[in-house]
């Protein structure tokens, strides 16, 4: 046993799967990262395509084989060559996940998403709460999960998990503020476990110091896998304006290499064209303009500084969180939106001169020390559950 669990912290078994963007695996590693800081055990189990930069030093990591959505609509996963995933690949991955976990002996488990999304991966998960139930002694069992989830639109899906939530879950980490939005609020039916629901503040990254290297525009797409379109209209926006402000493009690691190429070949000299920046928050802090989606952690590091933000919400395929975000954020004078369906060269230059007559947002009234405020959660949880 570690000097760690000896003093009585515990240790953390903590399950992320990213398909998409890299959104899930990057508040995950910050909350893993302020946990292990906290005096924590944490084995931080992903199954996503591996991201350069996460999870943090001082966390312990199992990758399980990679899967990804094969669809943009989240409803078929393949594995890390584009392949379908099918039942041998699923058995592999349940059986390592459940060593994984019998391995850790953990003091509590946490979920990233699960019940209330990642519906795709349970054919691993309903087998882990079936083994944590089985536990002797049982670890407290948690959902982590950003602050506004997406819409379900399939009937049944709020009753299936109020079940699992009743039946397993004995608290869920909602990290967001209730002054922002409430759980209730996109998904109604929380009002049935709100002695469950804790909420850890927004998980912003420690506020950066300015980077080296100094932009004035702030171009960033995420993930990369869908944002060939954002960065295509902020640069024929740059054009239309002619604007000669220091810009940098950011891709994100997923971005196609035909898209990536053909940037980097049409775009003038004078904007840095990158794929990733593991100092993008810094970035932020020199600029005065961003352009990106709305995406929890994004806008967590836009938060942090005084950019002035225009967020391009994600909404394939039925998405409706990033919209969600955005507009609440419209409402308080925080940001300029353009929607996806609206997106090209001109409706973006006209949102940048938008943002451009805009003052400097302040520092919004919202708790921003989730990471932090999580691990005080867990620590007062397991005081709780050894007292009786």
């Amino acid at each position: 046993m570690s000097e760690t669990r000896k003093a009585g912290r515990g240790g953390i078994f903590f399950y992320v799967q990213h398909l998409l963007g890299i959104g899930h695996i990057v508040r995950a590693s910050r909350v893993a990262q302020a946990l292990a800081e906290a005096g924590f055990e944490v084995t931080l189990v992903t199954g996503g395509t591996p991201v350069k930069g996460f999870p943090p030093s001082g966390v312990r990591h199992i990758q399980l084989p990679s899967v990804v959505a094969s669809t943009t609509g989240f409803s078929a996963l393949a594995d890390g060559e584009g392949n379908p995933v099918d039942r041998a690949f699923e058995e592999t991955r349940t059986g390592m996940l459940i060593d994984a976990y019998r391995a850790a002996s953990p003091d509590a488990v946490i979920i990233e998403a699960f019940p209330f999304g990642r519906r795709q991966m349970r054919f691993e998960l309903l087998p882990l709460l079936a083994a944590i139930e089985e536990s002797m002694p049982r670890p407290i069992l948690l959902s982590s999960v950003r602050d506004i989830l997406q819409e379900n639109r399939k009937a049944g899906r709020d009753e299936e998990t109020l079940g699992l939530i009743e039946q397993h879950f004995d608290g869920i980490l909602v990290h967001g503020d209730q002054r922002f939005v409430r759980l209730e609020e996109t998904f109604p039916k929380a009002g049935a476990f709100a002695d469950k629901i804790f909420y850890t503040g927004l998980v912003a990254p420690q506020k950066p110091a300015p980077s080296p290297d100094r932009f004035d525009v702030v171009v960033s797409a995420g993930g990369g896998a869908v944002g060939a379109g954002l960065i295509r209209a902020a640069i024929d926006a740059r054009d239309i304006l002619a604007d000669r402000r220091r810009w940098c493009v950011i891709t994100g690691p997923n971005l196609p290499q035909e898209d990536f190429d053909r940037f980097a070949a049409t775009t003038p000299s004078e904007v840095r064209i990158e794929r990733f920046r593991p100092d993008f928050p810094s970035l932020l802090v020199n600029a005065t303009l961003s352009i990106s989606q709305a995406g929890y952690n994004t806008v967590c590091d836009l938060m942090q500084t005084r950019c002035r933000p225009i967020l391009v919400p994600f909404a394939a395929g039925g998405e409706t969180e990033q919209t969600e975000r955005a507009e609440r954020l419209v409402a308080l004078g925080l940001a300029e939106v353009v929607a996806e369906k609206d997106l090209d060269g001109d409706t973006m230059a006209a949102a940048i001169r938008r943002a451009d007559g805009r003052r400097a947002p302040e520092t919004p009234p919202f708790a921003l020390n989730g990471a932090a405020h999580t691990a005080d959660i867990i620590s007062r949880l397991l005081a709780r559950k050894a007292s009786g």
